[in-house]
């Protein structure tokens, strides 16, 4: 599978970043994927002498490992052909493995250099899957960094009988030793949590306080951030991962000056502007709860506490669900949230989608492509999808649209068999023979830790005024946590800029406050 010249153009230059020589361990058969991959690691070893190429038999054939020349193995692996979006994953394996620094926290290095049982992780994944890459990443990174751990990565579509055999329906889903560890995004810190490596909370408490504490890296966090940066004035960000739900997004194309970009892309922009701000970011940390003294404090929930003069919140939304039986016992077992990722592992198969809105008719419009037949299910008598979307998605052979259509169950033995649902006109019990549901109905905040301690709407959207505000004094708050009624990217950005602004005022006016009474 050649690579495009200008895709070779920038690898090269890639490549000349590479620190010692390396070696790419290959086994390969004679079957389409193995000539495909050795395709590719050809081509990588003619754009860079610093790369030779060994003939070896590995567990898995057809894929590869990246060793670091006269070293031992580093334990990184790739099962398949790492293009789509894990060819950043195989660019930054060679890159780490060859002795460069992986961006991550020296307190995170020291958390995964401290494992001393030996694991061996498996993560199956899809290349289409955007969500894949930081899990792949995360667990070459502890590999690189840890001779206890290895990873190989399995590119789905190339080992289908495994994929079969151990009833995978989600990615990426992750093997450790043999067992299974965990299915769906998960961060280098969710990692190291699972593994019992926990951060030490005291680097938190030994922190001299903020005048400005975001919380939460999506767009409004970094929205936030950049604005209240530019103020000159001490400024935090501590969130859980950056990007926030962004990070799941595939196509967008409705932020005004870009045409058209992709979730991650946007997501490393976001990034790095805030880093070209003397922004102190704490990544990998969820909170636990705030609470307001002297100072606004945020608890973490590793136990460590950061103070600060305000605090922004900007915690984002995550993907409702049904709250119907067959949901959670069968969630990776045909039941999804990302058609992006999971769709093709239902090629040729027959799968329902539920929620008529533009998530849910982009992901039936998606899905068409791939699977056999999609049966889209919506409560309400009309889908609410804009209507260049529902001529497109009418226009369509292989789908079946169902209004006034509400879902009962989800049914199934170890896998989804099929959807069970009410006609609301009718009050007919109907059943649909499906070997998977991709849930699309919406976004509920992420605000329960608030619960008691700010006020929150009838949907527990934190209430904010004009500037921001929330009831609680320095506490300001921005995006899809809040009850802003439109839930956009740009309108999110705008909300982040307008709770900095107001959290500067507030900081100006306590300072007078202070001065008048001294």
């Amino acid at each position: 599978m050649a690579l495009d010249a200008n895709i070779k153009g920038q690898l090269k230059q890639l490549l000349a970043l590479l620190e010692s020589d390396l070696v790419l361990k290959v086994s390969a058969g004679d079957d389409k994927v193995s000539k495909q991959m050795l395709e590719l690691v050809n081509e990588l070893a003619e754009l860079s002498s610093r790369i030779t190429i060994e003939h070896v038999q590995l567990e898995r054939t057809p894929s590869f490992s990246v060793n670091k020349a006269g070293s031992a193995e580093s334990g990184v692996v790739f099962a398949g052909v790492p293009l789509g979006h894990e060819f950043n994953s195989l660019v930054l394996a060679l890159l780490q493995v060859s002795g460069r620094a992986p961006k991550v926290e020296d307190s995170t290095i020291k958390r995964i250099q401290a494992i001393t049982k030996p694991v061996h992780f498996e993560t199956y994944v899809s290349l289409t899957c955007h969500n894949c890459p930081d899990v792949v990443q995360a667990l070459n990174i502890m590999s690189v960094l840890n001779p206890n751990i290895s990873h190989t990565m399995i590119e789905g579509g190339a080992f289908q009988s495994e994929v079969q055999e151990k009833d995978i329906m989600g990615v990426p889903t992750v093997y450790a030793d043999g067992d299974f560890f965990e299915s769906g995004r998960m961060s280098l810190e969710e990692i190291l949590n699972k593994l019992g490596a926990t951060s030490d909370p005291t680097e938190f408490n030994e922190k001299e306080p903020f005048d400005v504490l975001v919380v939460g890296g999506g767009p409004a966090g970094a929205s936030a951030a950049v604005y209240a940066a530019r103020k000159g004035i001490r400024t935090g960000l501590v969130a859980e991962r950056f990007g926030g739900q962004v990070n799941d997004t595939l196509a967008i194309e409705n932020i005004i000056g870009i045409k058209e970009t992709e979730g991650p892309a946007f997501v490393a922009s976001l990034e790095a502007h805030v880093a070209t701000y003397p922004v102190e970011i704490m990544k990998d940390q969820r909170v636990a709860k705030i609470s307001k003294g002297d100072l606004v404090e945020v608890t973490l929930e590793n136990g460590g506490v950061l103070k600060s003069k305000t605090v922004i919140l900007s915690t984002g939304a995550r993907y409702r669900q049904l709250g119907v039986p067959g949901e959670q016992e069968f969630k990776t077992k045909g039941v999804a949230y990302c058609p992006h990722c999971d769709g093709p592992l239902f090629k040729g198969k027959d799968v329902a989608v539920v929620g008529g809105g533009n998530s849910g008719v982009e992901a039936a419009i998606d899905l068409a492509g791939i699977v056999n037949h999609v049966t889209l299910l919506q409560l309400s008598p009309e889908l609410k999808a804009d209507s260049v979307l529902q001529e497109r998605l009418r226009s369509l052979p292989n789908v079946t649209i169902l209004t006034n259509a509400l879902t009962k169950e989800i049914t199934g033995d170890k896998t989804v068999n099929g959807l069970t649902y009410v006609d609301r006109q009718t009050n007919e019990e109907h059943h649909i023979a499906l070997d998977g549901v991709f849930i699309q109905i919406g976004l509920l905040p992420n605000t329960e830790f608030l619960q008691g301690t700010l006020e929150l709407n009838k949907m527990n959207e934190i209430i904010v005024d004009a500037h921001g505000a929330t009831n609680m004094p320095g506490v300001f708050a921005a995006g899809d946590c809040t009850d802003t009624v439109y839930k956009q990217i740009v309108i999110s950005i705008g909300s982040g800029a307008t709770a900095a602004l107001g959290a500067a005022d507030y900081l100006i006016r306590s300072n007078v406050k202070e001065l008048a009474q001294a």
